[in-house]
C-alpha cells in the first residue's frame, strides 16, 4: 500500500500513466496483492517511461528529493523489491529450445546444447516428462546446473479449466527451479491460473503457434492477458508470427511488459505453409529484435531460446550457424 501511496504523490505523470493502454504501473495498481513478478522488476517500466514535456518540466530539485525519499522508505518497509533500484540490468541468457535437438536422447542433447555454447535449455515434455518422477526432475536439475547452463522454462503446455491437473504443471516447475511455464491455456482456465501463479510465483507465457492458432496475433495474446494477474504473459514464437504476418520487432512493442519468453525462429515466407530457414535468412531482423528486446527489458531470466525445427536427424551445423548470427546481435544487450 506505501508503494502505491509513493506511486500516486511522489511522481508527476501519474495521470498519463494510467491512461496508458498496455501499461505495467497500471497493472501493478490493478494487481495490489502481486506486487511484483518472479523477478521482482514488474515496477521498474513506471520508471523509465517517456513522460511528456509538461510532466517532465514539473520536476524539480525538491520533488525529485522527495520522490528518493519516498522511495528509500518504501524499500525499507518492503513494499518495493529493492532489486527494481538496481543500477545495472543483468542481459538475459541465450537458450535453446530442446525440441531442436529431438532426435537425439536428452544426454546427448545436453551434450549438444553446451559444446553449441548456450547458457540456458528450455524443456518440452519429450526430453522431461510432466509426471516425471522427483529423483528425475532432481537428476536432470543437477546434470543441466553441473554443465554450468540454466533451465528457463519448460513447455508447450496445455492448461485448462482442470485445476488438479493445472497444479500438477505448477508443482513440476517448482521442482524444476524454473522461472516460467511456456504454455497455451483454454480461454476458460485463467480464473484458476489467476490463482495459481500468485501461491506459485511462477510466470505463464502463452505460445502462440500461427494463423489456423486461437493466438494468432499478438493482440489475441494481449487480449486475454491485460486484465489479468502480471504474472501471465507471453512466450513470442517470432517465427510463427511471421506466419501470421507479423514482424519480430512489432510483435514485442505490443507484449512489452508481459514478454517473458521468445522462440527465436525464422521462416522463409510470411503465410501460413512455409520453410524455416536459418536466422536472418527469412524475415526475421535479428538485431532490430534484440535491440527491441533491451527497449522493452525484456527480463534477465526470461526464456530466450533459439528454436529450430528443419533437418530433425542432423540440425547442429544449422543450430551453430544461427547461433552465429544471434549471439553477436546480443551485444546490445552489454552496451547499454
Amino acid at each position: 500500500m506505501f508503494a502505491v501511496i509513493f506511486l500516486r504523490f511522489a511522481i508527476p505523470g501519474w495521470e498519463w500513466l494510467q491512461n496508458r493502454r498496455v501499461n505495467p504501473a497500471g497493472l501493478f495498481v490493478q494487481n495490489r496483492g502481486a506486487a511484483y513478478t518472479a523477478d521482482d522488476s514488474v515496477l521498474q517500466p513506471c520508471f523509465s517511461h517517456n513522460f511528456p514535456e509538461s510532466s517532465m518540466s514539473q520536476f524539480s530539485r525538491r520533488s525529485l528529493l522527495r520522490a528518493s525519499t519516498f522511495a528509500a522508505a518504501a524499500v525499507a518497509c518492503g513494499g518495493v523489491s529493492r532489486s527494481v533500484f538496481a543500477a545495472e540490468k543483468a542481459a538475459p541468457k541465450l537458450g535453446i529450445q530442446l525440441y531442436s535437438l529431438r532426435g537425439y536422447s536428452r544426454d546427448e542433447a545436453l551434450k549438444h546444447a553446451k559444446e553449441l555454447g548456450f547458457e540456458s535449455v528450455e524443456f518440452y515434455s519429450g526430453m522431461l516428462a510432466l509426471n516425471a518422477p522427483d529423483a528425475e526432475i532432481a537428476a536432470v536439475r543437477k546434470q543441466v546446473a553441473d554443465m554450468g547452463m540454466t533451465i528457463s522454462a519448460h513447455g508447450v503446455n496445455r492448461l485448462t479449466k482442470d485445476a488438479a491437473e493445472n497444479r500438477k504443471v505448477f508443482e513440476f516447475a517448482k521442482k524444476l527451479g524454473i522461472p516460467c511455464i511456456t504454455a497455451d491455456p483454454d480461454f476458460d482456465a485463467f480464473d484458476n491460473l489467476d490463482e495459481l501463479v500468485k501461491e506459485f510465483d511462477i510466470r505463464v507465457a502463452i505460445h502462440n503457434h500461427g494463423p489456423t492458432h486461437r493466438y494468432n496475433k499478438a493482440i489475441d495474446v494481449l487480449r486475454v492477458i491485460e486484465k489479468r494477474d502480471v504474472r501471465i504473459g507471453a512466450c513470442a514464437d517470432l517465427g510463427h508470427y511471421i506466419r501470421s504476418g507479423q514482424s519480430g520487432p512489432e510483435v514485442i512493442r505490443i507484449l512489452k511488459g508481459r514478454l517473458y519468453g521468445i522462440h527465436l525462429k525464422d521462416f522463409a515466407e510470411m503465410k501460413d505453409r512455409t520453410k524455416g530457414v536459418i536466422l536472418g535468412k527469412g524475415h526475421l531482423n535479428v538485431e532490430a529484435v534484440f535491440t527491441e528486446l533491451q527497449q522493452v527489458d525484456f527480463p534477465a531470466n526470461g526464456a530466450l531460446s533459439l528454436e529450430y525445427e528443419e533437418n530433425e536427424k542432423n540440425p547442429i551445423a544449422d543450430i551453430r550457424e544461427c547461433y552465429a548470427v544471434a549471439k553477436p546481435a546480443m551485444k546490445i544487450f552489454a552496451a547499454n
